[in-house]
């Protein structure tokens, strides 16, 4: 079997010679690890790569891809064609792992994200348990190196982790000293292990990376522990090259004197992707012989079940109307909750919550109580206040098969921007809800007004942000979120509104439509989302010696992907069109003539009253009315 490994670390550094780029460092100091790991705790099958109940790998040192590709080699998921074509295009094999690829359970690149992934994939495989009787007991477990630890986001998730004590989830920590500019001690020089101690976890030290034995005791003992695991492995970054232990091993190509006498030291041939196909036969058998019993009695187990737990039932919106009183004047982050809950009746799938702000928020499920270490069963998260590790749990959440949502206010949503812009690279089905969407909170002040957010948002790719304007638009935008399963947002504003009288919940789906028709040839088109909505329909009213159409328009990204027919239809061409928004978001001049027909936001907020901010901004309704009026 130590051929196996071996050869493993040997077809690593080849695909990343063959590629002529990579990071062979990791790849020969993390070998043992995952190695052990694979073979004899990971419950796995490479012929249903999605098995419901199979332990999860997450690569968080996912520059160590190489190693990882080498691995699912071994065991039956990729080809060595596959190998071949590391860091081509269009292969399975990019340079960091993606979730396309078979064995991948997480995008993972930006450090810190793996980590934070898995403890959202941790906390869904206990709400599974705690659903199925106990039928579901997969673990997650990382691989993890410097840089992981030294980003914000995995201390957030590892502390929430550890309050939960979620003791299916194991980190194996390369502990190698050197990062990419030198040694740890430059900037790094923590006790690791006290700090996951502090946090409440199970630590352990294996003092010999190379040591396979010792990985597997530290492992079995981590899985008995009753708390998440940490487990420190000393290891030499570049293990047997002639580089070992130095940040030059870190990334790029090996010379060829160097591979050359790698493989001598590791007795296998030095030719590119030699395969010692008896060790890698050796080694699928040992992990089908572990694991393809479970398999088997697992999937009887839970089809006999017939448990649901994957399942939504369809969600009409007419049946939400029903079911649901339309009241008058309403913040929209109550009619929000409002259709929340009526969602939760309706599905097993709903699991979330907020940054320390369900009571600003109104995001909580009122039949479920909080997840936690005493009732793994219930599905409010209580995330504290970590907006980055919300995000990336969320993505973990909905790696596992929930449709996962999270909150806090606008202006924070840079917090969550490196997860949600996994979220819509890995095209996952989790909701961020975003309130206190403009100026107009007040005495607060500009730290807490967002301006640039929704420019930032909408400029995500595969990510679609919704702005309802009335309570019929939330109803709208979550069918559509429903229906479609992508990466979204849905931004609310705090204050009271009544719905408007043209306002519909199935126009949603189009992006934008007319929700106040002029009464005969068009002069203007006013075009709003949210909050403004409501203001520009009174204002062209009192404007009535102008014939103005009013479009609201909740979601920019699907109106774009309208037909130009449609587009047309709703805002004709040659047609003077003005936008009214509380936000900078200055890329919706593609729906104006020039900028002077831009009514948005140019600066940051104030502290004050709400009338006073928006009147400092010059954004209260006299003075919309105002720009609207010298525009016409």
């Amino acid at each position: 079997m130590e051929k196996c490994l071996a050869n493993m670390k040997t077809l690593s550094i080849d695909m990343i010679n063959n590629a002529g780029s990579g990071h062979p460092g990791i790849c020969l100091s993390s070998a043992p690890i995952i190695y052990t790991l694979y073979k004899n705790h990971m419950n796995v099958n490479p012929k249903d790569p999605n098995w419901l109940n199979r332990d999860r790998f997450i690569l968080s040192a996912g520059h160590g891809s190489a190693l990882l590709y080498s691995c699912l080699y071994m065991m039956g998921f990729l080809t060595l064609k596959d190998l071949k074509n590391f860091r081509k295009i269009g292969s399975v094999t990019p340079g960091h792992p993606e979730i396309s690829t078979n064995g991948v359970e997480v995008t993972t690149g930006p450090l810190g994200q793996g980590i934070a992934s898995a403890v959202g994939m941790a906390i869904g495989g206990k709400h599974l348990q705690s659903q199925s009787k106990n039928v579901f007991d997969y673990n997650v477990y990382v691989l993890c190196g410097d840089g992981d630890l030294m980003e914000g986001v995995s201390y957030e998730a590892c502390s929430l982790a550890g309050t939960l004590k979620l003791d299916n989830l194991i980190i194996l920590y390369d502990s190698n000293d050197v990062t990419l500019d030198g040694s740890t001690n430059l900037c790094f020089d923590e006790n690791v292990r006290k700090r996951f101690e502090a946090m409440g976890w199970f630590t352990t030290l294996v003092s010999d990376g190379n040591k396979t034995s010792d990985i597997d005791r530290a492992i079995k003992k981590a899985k008995k522990s009753g708390l998440p695991s940490f487990i420190e492995i000393k290891t030499v970054i570049g293990d047997g090259s002639l580089k070992a232990g130095s940040n030059k091993v870190h990334g790029g190509v090996l010379s060829e004197n160097d591979v050359m006498q790698l493989h001598e030291k590791l007795d296998i041939p030095n030719e590119p992707f030699y395969v010692d196909e008896s060790a890698i036969t050796e080694f699928r058998q040992h992990i089908v012989d572990r694991s393809y019993d479970k398999y088997i009695l697992w999937n009887e187990n839970y089809q006999n079940m017939n448990l649901n737990l994957f399942s939504v039932r369809d969600i009409d919106i007419m049946d939400i109307y029903q079911k649901i009183d339309k009241v008058g004047l309403e913040t929209l982050t109550m009619s929000n909750h409002r259709v929340l809950n009526y969602i939760d009746s309706k599905t097993k799938l709903l699991i979330g919550g907020s940054a320390d702000l369900a009571s600003s928020t109104k995001v909580y499920l009122d039949e479920k109580g909080e997840f936690s270490k005493d009732s793994y069963a219930n599905s409010n998260i209580c995330f504290g206040v970590r907006e980055h590790a919300m995000g990336a749990i969320l993505n973990g959440l909905a790696l596992t098969g929930y449709l996962p949502f999270g909150s806090t206010f606008l202006s924070f949503a840079n917090y969550l921007y490196p997860a949600i812009r996994l979220s819509a690279l890995m095209d996952l089905p989790v909701t961020y809800i975003f309130s206190h969407d403009s100026i107009s909170i007040g005495q607060d002040g500009p730290t807490h007004q967002p301006i640039e957010q929704l420019m930032q948002l909408r400029n995500i790719p595969n990510f679609i942000v919704y702005r309802p304007a009335d309570y019929n638009e939330v109803v709208g935008s979550w069918q559509n979120i429903l229906k479609l399963k992508k990466p979204s947002a849905i931004v609310l504003s705090k204050f009271e509104v009544n719905a408007l009288d043209n306002s519909n919940a199935s126009s949603v789906s189009s992006g934008a439509y007319v929700v106040k028709k002029e009464t005969d040839t068009l002069d203007a088109i006013i075009i709003a989302s949210g909050f403004e909505v409501s203001t520009c329909v009174s204002i062209s009213e009192e404007l009535n010696e102008y014939n103005i159409r009013v479009v609201s328009m909740p979601s920019v990204e699907l109106f774009l992907q309208n037909s130009l027919d449609y587009q047309n239809e709703i805002l004709p061409v040659g047609v003077k069109k003005i936008v009214v928004e509380a936000s900078g978001d200055y890329t919706l001049r593609r729906f104006v003539s020039n900028d002077k027909y831009l009514i948005l936001l140019d600066k940051f907020g104030i502290s004050g009253t709400s009338d006073e901010v928006l009147k400092y901004m010059k954004f209260s309704k006299d003075d919309i009315k105002a720009r609207i009026l010298e525009l016409l």
